[in-house]
């Protein structure tokens, strides 16, 4: 049923699904092992936190390059050089690791533990291009009006990764540390590999009826009817072009303000990450927290299915906006009692929503940036919104921990509202969760009152099918968009 409701060149489009799925779980798996295999050895909370730290923040600078890498070379050549560099980067690892006395890796400022450490992280975050390039291949493959659903299925493969990856990644590590990690890892990029060498990979969209494309050389097409353009030479040549993929994204009406509202978001998200597991704990053992994540992430499976099966709204900006309006209402609620139902309830409909925005997002990227341009916009876009929680994360946590905490512990918070709302460490931390969904939720409801969402709807509904024609608005003598 699925399957058979998304309409384009599915065989292709399922095949770089289950790549990437492949890829996906073994790199995550790589870096959550690495995470835990840290932690084990060095039982330093610090060491941990600043490995995450680095790996979000060189996500986030990394996104704009892998974006002009995608849009000035062939997308199945750069997923395939992004898993190549994932595999030697992760044979050195495993020769590093299998060289290096394993009491090395028990200091937490040891040269060989960090050098596996960069090692893997670098194999990791190469894994990006990928998650770049498929989003523009679901505009070469599907036609626009089931490419919501495609969206979603691209969901489902996130939640798949992280339901497998949360299982498989903490047996291997006590099983035998990183070495089983590492073979997995160099098998499954092998096979990846092989699997992607066969799997035919069109580069652009097929040209509308009426159209014809220039030659290598820039010569205009003997023709009588439209012509599409490719980008100018002099684009062509700069690599990044950071200037002119910030001048596209301005030219559509709503854009700049719908990438900054998603970073706004993340930066409140990047509450969850500080705080979440701390607050999680404070409720359960830690064996009933990890099986609870695992049957968390199947909200996301499920979600990015009912997306795939029903599609999104005619209008997905509204759609976005509306998404998080509940996701900030759940992150209000969930806190308000000590209860592990409430914040099981209230997770799980996170998760279930969550594949809704990304949908959404993407789907409106796809439909009003050119395809030229969609590879710089979607790595712009993860650049701009995944250097947001890193920060909030590191400002969040001593805030939590110096000001909210004694707050509500034996400080004025307790004494005002701690009859109803309790008192304690982690009732410090449900009033930071309480804050961070009134905040979310005002600036959702003013994004749904403003002129860019107004303008950017108008844009999405009225935007004809994005094909390798340049879908930029108009600019009037002047050169001033009108």
């Amino acid at each position: 049923m699925v399957m058979n409701a998304i309409r384009g060149d599915r065989k292709t489009f399922y095949q770089l699904l289950v790549n990437t799925l492949l890829v996906s779980v073994i790199n995550f798996t790589v870096w959550f092992a690495i995470t835990f295999y840290v932690y084990l050895q060095t039982r330093s909370v610090f060491a941990t936190g600043v490995v995450s730290g680095i790996f979000l923040v060189l996500t986030a600078v990394t996104g704009i390059w892998f974006g002009s890498l995608v849009d000035h070379h062939s997308k199945k050549t750069m997923m395939q050089a992004s898993a190549l560099v994932s595999l030697v980067l992760y044979a050195v690892a495993f020769v590093a690791y299998q060289a290096t006395p394993k009491e090395s890796f028990t200091d937490p400022t040891s040269v060989p533990l960090w050098t596996l450490i960069v090692l893997l992280m670098f194999g990791v975050i190469a894994g990006n291009i990928r998650t770049i390039a498929l989003p523009t291949l679901v505009t070469v493959l599907i036609e626009e009006e089931t490419r919501d659903r495609a969206n979603g299925l691209v969901g489902t493969v996130s939640g798949v990764t992280f339901l497998v990856t949360s299982v498989i990644s903490g047996i291997l590590v006590a099983i035998g540390g990183m070495f089983w990690v590492l073979v997995l890892a160099l098998a499954v990029l092998a096979v990846a590999l092989l699997h992607l060498a066969l799997v035919p990979v069109p580069d652009r969209p097929a040209a509308p009826a009426g159209t014809v494309e220039p030659g290598p050389t820039g010569e205009p097409p003997l023709t009588t009817g439209p012509v599409v353009t490719a980008e100018p030479a002099v684009a062509a040549k700069s690599r990044v072009d950071l200037r002119g993929t910030m001048r596209v994204v301005a030219e559509v009406p709503g854009l700049t303000a719908l990438i900054l509202f998603s970073a706004f978001n993340n930066f409140l998200g990047g509450v969850f990450m500080a705080l979440m597991d701390a607050y999680g704990l404070s409720l359960v053992s830690v064996q009933t927290w990890g099986l609870l994540w695992g049957v968390l992430s199947t909200g996301f499976i499920v979600g990015g299915l009912l997306i795939a099966r029903t599609g999104l709204s005619r209008n997905p900006v509204r759609l976005l906006l509306l998404v998080n309006v509940l996701l900030w209402t759940v992150t209000l609620l969930f806190p308000l009692r000590a209860s592990i139902v409430l914040l099981t309830v209230g997770l799980y409909v996170y998760m279930l929503v969550v594949p809704y925005a990304e949908a959404a997002e993407q789907t409106v990227l796809q439909k009003v940036v050119p395809y030229e341009r969609q590879g710089r916009v979607f790595g712009f876009a993860q650049s701009v919104e995944q250097a947001a929680s890193p920060l909030t994360a590191f400002v969040i946590a001593p805030i939590a921990q110096f000001v909210f905490i004694p707050f509500m512990t034996d400080g004025a918070g307790a004494r005002w509202i701690g009859g109803w709302f309790g008192t304690g460490a982690d009732r410090g931390l449900a009033l930071v969760f309480v804050l961070t969904g009134i905040v979310g939720l005002i600036a959702t409801v003013l994004a749904l009152r403003s002129r860019p969402y107004r303008r950017l709807s108008q844009r999405v509904m009225a935007e004809p099918t994005t094909g390798s024609e340049p879908s930029q608005p108009e600019l009037s003598p002047s050169g001033v968009t009108p």
